[in-house]
């Protein structure tokens, strides 16, 4: 049991929002700590993931806790249910999910290596998981031991947990999160490193967490993210693995990912009907091994031997790939004599086994995929890492990295690459190395470029000459943004515009001559739904860069929009408005009510109001409108009716106790399923009463909206202060 310590977040005994006490922490992590709690209402056990406080706002963070809560429209056994994602009247942000009891697989991992039969039931149930997900388009993209509980520890019981979420983002640590890349290095799938995550990527992992607990010790992957590269572009070592759990594992872990099971449909359908390795071999059969594939070549050359006395140069498969041509070439010559054709196949034979090394040179170690990655980060140093074909490239681009006080982990491999492939690569570098941040991503013949340019012109050209088709033999396209030294605020704007779906959103104070590298954006304002906020996030991020973006956006919903659209612009008066829960006569100082409970509303006259009229209405998230004050049992709602001759700060009760309700016939609520989210109690101070006579006591949110308009520009003077607060409904 993991010890409380005095500077936690909570302490066991702890009423989180009057409604879960905390039991115990279960878990510590990098961005976040995970306590069991139980709910008071319900007795229900639960799960919550409480943001550290030094997080709280960074909105990359809430962005993430977001997303995750919005997985709970996932309904599988295999995976854990979500609740909320809520904030404590002290700051702190947490996200509320299932409580599962039982050991996580990074347990199990820790106390030895477990059964094969065990961890093929694993696999079925984690798998049925992720197809659940999957089909919704959500990927784990960080699925390791530790997100993985056995439920009272029964394997066919493993429920998937964490999604979305990395354990710590300092530098070394072993889970990345960022624009590119989220996983732990030990299971993530090789494509992970280059920024492409899919269903595949999921696929991997689970297959190396069941290789990791099978062993019972995790995979090597390295100490940097040098090595990491490098031996990820490496299959799996299952040797001594049983079958058929080894070739599930070969099957699912192929470095490239065009290789794997493409599915966790394909997990389950090989689970139902397990088959060997060799199960598409016929025994009687005449196998003819195919040399590996070509890209823009037909025909292998063998070049001419060395000038006496020359020194031969490591051998490489682009030896064989003179053709680098990006146009197709003609297929004339495949139509020549068989035995032609014979001494052709067996000739590139021999050179792949080495068969000719006394000739050509000793034989370079095979690379597949045949991948390379150089980067520099804004302010950083420039690193490669991955396969070279020559000592020659090797050497150009190591000299690279040093002229930028970087560094070089290059392999010497042959592969399935072009010929012209190291220059390729050495023409992109040299036109890319002078921005700001750039990334070279190659795996094979296909390349990706992107990059930032803080000079509109050079953005221009380098799009014009690598958007459509990088250099040489190289597949692929550059993407190179634009991203000025200084943003201006009209381009945040543009952006703003067009989310608001809830009234305007403001930037906050902007520097003169607009954002510069360092300049924070602050955006305030109202939006109807959680995704608009995601949406805003990710769209001012590819905008702003790597400058801080702080969001002080509140999510409604669009009834409550509507209303905010017309409600009319007066200032706070300071007048109160507090909750209780009415069948325990306790204050929630929260306003979040679970379904079955009854919330009590009162209103808190401040002493200096002596005068006037209050109207009070709750506006429902339904679409409908409650008048709370006045109302048909409550038709007096001036100032002194609602003294009754008291002095100083005054409490009016305008929802009732069940109990009491039922005794004097006035308003009262109780919380049911079908109206969950976010309502608003608005509290109007007015000289004159608000309108013509009384309005009903339910309405439509459209019909008040439109009465509150004409009356405030009828009578705009009339209206003192508006007060406003939210009451949050919710299932336990």
């Amino acid at each position: 049991m993991i010890e409380s310590r005095p500077g936690d977040a909570f302490q066991p005994g702890e009423l989180l929002n009057n409604t879960y006490r905390i039991e115990s922490i279960l878990g510590r992590g990098g961005t976040s700590d995970v306590y069991k709690a139980r709910s008071e209402i319900s007795g229900r056990l639960m799960a919550l993931k409480v943001l550290k406080a030094e997080l709280s706002g960074n909105d990359d963070y809430l962005v993430l806790l977001t997303r995750e809560e919005e997985i709970r429209d996932i309904r599988h056994d295999a995976v854990v249910r979500y609740s909320e994602c809520s904030r404590t009247q002290s700051g702190h942000i947490y996200l509320l999910m299932d409580y599962v009891e039982g050991p996580g697989l990074d347990k199990r991992l820790k106390q030895g290596p477990m059964p094969a039969d065990e961890l093929l039931t694993v696999c079925r149930r984690v798998a049925e998981g992720l197809q659940a997900a999957h089909s919704r388009n959500i990927v784990h993209r960080d699925l390791s031991p530790d997100n993985i509980i056995l439920r009272d520890g029964e394997p066919s019981q493993a429920i998937i947990i964490d999604f979305g979420i990395a354990k710590d983002t300092n530098p070394g640590a072993e889970t990345i999160v960022g624009n590119e890349f989220a996983g732990k290095y030990a299971y993530a799938a090789p494509e992970q490193l280059n920024g492409q995550t899919d269903a595949r990527s999921d696929i991997y992992s689970l297959g190396a967490l069941l290789l990791a607990n099978f062993r019972g010790s995790p995979p090597d992957v390295g100490r940097n993210p040098m090595e990491v590269v490098k031996r990820k572009s490496e299959p799996l070592d299952t040797t001594g693995v049983p079958e058929p759990l080894k070739t599930l594992i070969d099957r699912m872990c192929a470095p490239d990912p065009d290789n794997r099971m493409a599915s966790a449909a394909a997990v389950l359908a090989y689970l139902d009907n397990p088959a060997p390795a060799d199960a598409d071999l016929d025994e009687d059969a005449t196998v003819i091994t195919p040399v590996a594939a070509r890209t823009r070549t037909e025909t292998p050359t063998i070049p001419p031997p060395p000038p006496v006395g020359a020194t031969v140069a490591p051998a490489a498969s682009t030896a064989a790939l003179p053709d680098t041509s990006k146009a197709g070439k003609s297929r004339g010559g495949l139509y020549a004599m068989l035995a032609v054709a014979a001494i052709g196949v067996a000739g590139a034979g021999g050179y792949a086994s080495g068969a000719f090394d006394s000739l050509l040179g000793p034989s370079l170690p095979l690379a597949e995929p045949y991948t390379l990655i150089i980067e520099k980060a804004e302010g950083g140093t420039p690193q490669a890492v991955g396969n070279v074909p020559s000592e020659a490239v090797q050497t150009r681009l190591t000299a690279l990295m040093d002229a930028g006080q970087g560094s070089a982990d290059l392999t010497l491999a042959r592969g399935d690459i072009a010929a012209t492939w190291g220059e390729d690569v050495l023409t992109t570098i040299e036109a890319i190395e002078d921005l700001p941040a750039w990334r070279l991503s190659v795996s094979g013949n296909r390349g990706q470029v992107t990059g930032t340019a803080t000079d509109q012109g050079e953005q221009q050209r380098l799009m014009a000459a690598m958007g459509s088709d990088l250099p040489g033999a190289l597949e692929g396209r550059a993407q190179i943004s634009f991203v000025p030294v200084f943003l201006a605020a009209s381009e945040v704007g543009a952006v703003l515009d067009g989310l608001a779906d809830c009234g305007p959103l403001e930037q906050g104070s902007v520097p003169a001559t607009g954002y510069g590298p360092d300049s924070a954006i602050t955006v305030s304002g109202r939006v109807g739904e959680t995704a608009t906020r995601v949406q805003m996030f990710d769209q001012l991020r590819a905008l702003a860069g790597d400058r801080k973006i702080v969001l002080d956006v509140e999510v409604l919903n669009h009834t409550l929009c509507l209303i905010e659209n017309h409600l009319p612009n007066a200032p706070t008066g300071n007048v109160g408005i507090a909750y209780r829960v009415g069948e325990r006569d306790e204050a929630n100082p929260s306003g979040r009510f679970f379904v079955g409970e009854n919330p009590v509303i009162d209103v808190i006259i401040p002493p200096d109001v002596t005068d006037g009229f209050l109207s009070v209405s709750i506006l429902d998230v339904s679409g409908n409108v409650f008048h709370l004050l006045p109302n048909l049992n409550r038709q007096d709602n001036s100032i002194s009716a609602l003294r009754e001759g008291q002095g100083g700060e005054v409490s009016v009760r305008v929802a009732y106790d069940l109990k009491e309700a039922a005794q004097n016939g006035r308003l009262a609520f109780r919380v049911d399923d079908s109206t969950l989210g976010k309502s608003k109690v608005i509290a109007i101070l007015s000289d004159t009463p608000l309108f013509d006579g009384l309005r009903p006591t339910s309405e439509s949110a459209s019909g008040y909206a439109e009465a509150l308009q004409e009356f405030a520009e009828s009578n705009e003077t009339s209206i003192r202060s508006l007060d406003s607060r939210i009451l949050e409904t919710a299932r336990p």
